[in-house]
């Protein structure tokens, strides 16, 4: 029994003395943390794990404090049977050391999820180079840029704030934010990101995004306020601590009078020894570590990935997701229009009839407009120079390019224009059922043919959906654009429903409407239009491709934009899920095993009891094998 062997081999009041002046520091300073949150418990009536730590450790050490200070105080029944009362020092100083070993294995883990965050916000650069109105350029503290500013980024350097490009082109590593390795062209227009690393090419960038409004501001902050939240399952496990601290202080009190009426002498110095034994192998730290430990790994790990989890919750709720619904614009496709190609009637060549009509569309506004111009470009083709440009709304532009007449839009304007484009009717229309938009264009009223654009479908979106269908899960297309469009898109990725022609306001009704059909619904978009949709499903999934207001407005943001990162979400959550039905059987495992044989169960039989100090270790080896086990999803493949 611990206490009755003197381990040093000191004489007992010598010894006693050793004890005492090693254990008070380790109790009451190395141990405060630990007791001030055992004062809370009990002030705020919130008992758990600290609640059954405090009292063993204060039991422990109070109980020796007297027996070295007052001895005569007890009775016959507490002494040894060297006629000393037997103090327990070391056993609360090793329990108060073993707690404090767990908080900081946990406080580790924890710290390590965000390690990659954290360097990337170290990463960004002190100063920038603001340029002057006469051409110049200073270098000003980053605290000081103001949106607007016109900074230059210089071949090697970090990019300073998100903004766009005014002037030059280069190659810009994005790989801190997006993962991907390849570096991106860069170049007038295009938007750069705060910390990405440009490269041979010199920039020169309007800042648009400042402090903590850059995304990478923002990628932080999102991860931290969802470490500091709590899923349902977590809520759930701290309701179950607390009844079990509960039913152990009853053990606890149970195992003391036993061993009191019923125990051998000295019986009181057994009752105390083996309640506080319970109390502390009983301590559910690995219940309490369960789930928090094994989410703040996985939002860690789906932040290196560039899946930004908004909660705890989002995690818990993409396990049971049996439907994703997909806007097609941005989400499935690039969102941008591409030129896709021409054709003409015989008297004009194809680069010649392309410049033409890029010259009448390089005075327009419209997407559809600039992709045609972006087409010419690409192909070296410079727009001819137009003049007495008039666009219709809806409709189509009117304009002269060198001299020529040149009309371009559907085939309705350019029908009521006197220009018959019959001939083109049956191509287009087979165009269009492959997802393409046809524009119409006469060039001095006796050339016609068409141009078409297409907005492209992102390189990763056929494999996100093959995963996705993989796991089980129906992929609804919910869109605005034309059913045949729609259709053509489901027709390529096999989406399994395809929901076209819907107003923006409309969309939040088709989620609804899923979810009150039994389904459990992840919404993926992003645009302005996508936010009510995203807030009313059960798990909301921004594009951070798209706009700030649904990125606010979802549960889940896949920085780059890439549909992939949904099925890794799921596959993420189903194994974070696991892990913590695992971290909760090691930690019942533990305390079901060890508390009968800290009660005394194997006394009778073996004369076997489990000292305080052995219950505060096999305490820690609970706590220990919920932290690695946690640490596994760090190397899980996805």
């Amino acid at each position: 029994m611990v206490g009755i062997e003197r381990p040093l081999g000191l004489p007992h009041a010598v010894q006693g003395w050793v004890e005492f002046t090693l254990a008070t520091p380790a109790v009451f300073w190395s141990g405060w943390p630990i007791l001030r949150k055992f004062r809370l418990s009990i002030k705020n009536r919130s008992l758990n794990m600290y609640t059954l730590i405090g009292l063993g450790v204060g039991l422990a050490y109070f109980f020796s404090l007297v027996a070295l200070f007052a001895p005569n105080l007890f009775p016959r029944e507490f002494r040894e049977h060297t006629g000393n009362v037997g103090t327990y020092f070391e056993a609360a100083a090793v329990i108060a050391t073993l707690v404090l070993l767990g908080d900081l294995l946990q406080t580790r883990a924890m710290g390590r999820t965000s390690q990659a965050i954290n360097e990337l916000l170290r990463l960004a650069p002190n100063l920038a180079w603001r340029v002057k109105n006469d051409g110049s350029e200073e270098p000003v503290p980053l605290q000081s840029v103001v949106v607007g500013d016109r900074l230059r980024v210089k071949p090697g350097e970090k990019i300073p704030v998100d903004g766009s490009v005014l002037e030059g082109a280069s190659h810009v590593d994005e790989s801190m934010i997006t993962g991907e390795p390849v570096a991106v062209t860069k170049q007038t227009g295009d938007k750069v990101t705060a910390a990405t690393i440009n490269g041979n090419g010199a920039l020169t960038i309007r800042a648009g995004k400042i402090g903590s409004d850059t995304l990478l501001a923002r990628i932080v902050h999102m991860v931290q306020a969802a470490q500091r939240t709590k899923a349902p399952i977590q809520r759930l496990a701290d309701v179950i601590a607390a009844w079990f601290v509960q039913i152990v202080m009853g053990i606890a009190l149970m195992t003391a009078l036993v061993w009191w009426f019923a125990g051998p002498e000295p019986r009181l110095a057994y009752a105390l020894t083996n309640a506080v034994a319970v109390l502390i192998i009983a301590c559910p730290c690995a219940v309490g570590l369960a789930t928090p430990i094994s989410m703040t790994v996985a939002m860690g790990r789906g932040a290196s990935m560039g899946i930004l989890f908004r909660n705890a919750e989002a995690i818990e709720q993409m396990r049971r997701i049996d439907t994703l619904v997909v806007d097609k614009t941005g989400t499935l496709t690039l969102g941008k229009p591409v030129f896709a190609g021409i054709a003409v009637a015989d008297g004009i060549a194809q680069d010649e009839a392309l410049r033409l009509l890029a010259g009448a569309e390089s005075r327009s506004e419209h997407p559809i407009a600039a992709a045609i111009v972006a087409g010419a470009r690409e192909r070296g083709l410079a727009a001819a120079p137009a003049t007495d440009f008039s666009a219709v709304n809806g409709m189509g532009v009117r304009a002269t390019v060198e001299g020529r007449r040149v009309l371009a839009g559907s085939a309705v304007f350019l029908q009521r224009e006197g220009i018959a484009v019959g001939r083109w009717r049956d191509e287009a229309e087979r165009l269009r059922t492959e997802g393409a938009t046809v524009v119409f264009f006469s060039i001095e009223e006796g050339l016609t043919g068409y141009a078409s654009v297409a907005d492209p479908m992102k390189a990763t979106t056929p494999a996100a959906m093959a995963a996705l269908k993989d796991m089980g899960i129906r992929v609804v297309m919910l869109t605005g654009d034309s059913r045949k469009t729609a259709e053509a898109v489901a027709r390529k990725l096999s989406i399994d429903e395809v929901i076209a022609e819907v107003l923006p306001e409309d969309k939040m009704k088709h989620v609804k409407a899923l979810i009150a059909g039994g389904h459990k619904v992840a919404m993926a978009g992003d645009g302005i239009n996508d936010a009510p949709a995203l807030a009313a499903a059960d798990v909301g999934i921004a594009m951070g491709t798209g706009t700030d207001v649904a990125m606010e407005s979802a549960g889940v943001t896949l920085v780059k934009g890439d549909l992939r990162g949904i099925a890794q979400a799921v596959a993420l959550s189903r194994a974070a899920m696991k892990n913590i039905r695992q971290n909760l059987f090691f930690a019942f495992f533990y305390n079901g095993v060890g508390i009968p044989i800290a009660a005394g169960a194997l006394y009778p039989a073996l004369g076997l009891l489990l000292s305080p100090i052995v219950a505060g270790a096999a305490m820690t080896l609970s706590s220990v094998s919920v932290v690695m086990n946690a640490l596994r999803l760090r190397r899980l493949p996805l």
